[in-house]
């Protein structure tokens, strides 16, 4: 919207206006940022991890089970994928180094997720029956108004992690839910997804569920990454250095 340029500072316009040719776009990140309040740096990261393309992609059966302003609303808080190279870890990074990694940097994480966001718990606790479930990370999501479980996958997706979600979702909704709260939301965070498999593993699921990749490091061509110093040959310099 033209009357957001005017809202925010002149280096957020400044940032835009160097690094996004297309007017639409560019008026996507004026609009973006005053509504998410973001700083410069903000700014920059979401430029970077393409926030413009990204949002609303994910794979998810919410116009088929949420009434159509939240419906609207969850679609666009969820994108694909999700860039998480600011975790420092390589692509084989098994979920529980993700997930540490995730704790470590939780503000960054939160940035990447996107307003509204509030973290609860991690390996969050919940009983059924006599047995005890455990999920990934639990946020709760101030504009959707309803909790919001991520499960996280290194590998690639499966269809029978919906069912699971599913499970937990109803669990959510039956044991912490408040009566006021919209129907809680569950994402699964993988490394890889086939699109048809996902969508065909959410059509007759009746809980809102998404689907979204993550990206832990940018790709780099292979003799580049192989001329890259190591981090012991990085640390084993920077000791050269300190005593000369």
């Amino acid at each position: 919207m033209p009357q957001a340029v005017a809202q925010i500072p002149w280096g957020h316009n400044r940032l835009i206006i160097s690094k996004i040719k297309n007017t639409e776009e560019a008026l996507f990140y004026c609009s973006a940022t005053l509504h998410n309040g973001w700083s410069r740096e903000q700014l920059e990261i979401a430029i970077k991890n393409n926030y413009f393309e990204n949002k609303g992609k994910a794979i998810t059966n919410f116009t088929n089970v949420l009434p159509a302003e939240q419906s609207q609303l969850a679609i666009e808080t969820l994108k694909n994928p999700y860039n998480l190279d600011f975790l420092g870890l390589e692509d084989d990074a098994l979920e529980k180094e993700v997930e540490d990694a995730m704790m470590q940097h939780l503000t960054r994480f939160l940035i990447e997720l996107g307003k509204g966001f509030a973290f609860v718990g991690r390996q969050y606790s919940i009983a059924v029956s006599q047995n005890e479930y455990f999920i990934d990370l639990l946020f709760y999501h101030l504009q959707l108004r309803c909790y919001v479980a991520i499960e996280l996958k290194s590998g690639k997706f499966k269809p029978e992690y919906v069912g699971k979600l599913n499970f937990y979702l109803s669990a959510i909704d039956n044991q912490i839910k408040h009566k006021d709260d919209q129907p809680s939301i569950g994402l699964i965070l993988c490394k890889h997804k086939d699109k048809i498999e996902a969508e065909y593993a959410l059509r007759d699921i009746q809980k809102p569920i998404g689907i979204s990749e993550y990206h832990l490091t940018q790709a780099l061509p292979k003799q580049l990454k192989n001329q890259l110093p190591t981090v012991a040959e990085i640390e084993a310099q920077l000791q050269k250095s300190e005593k000369k």
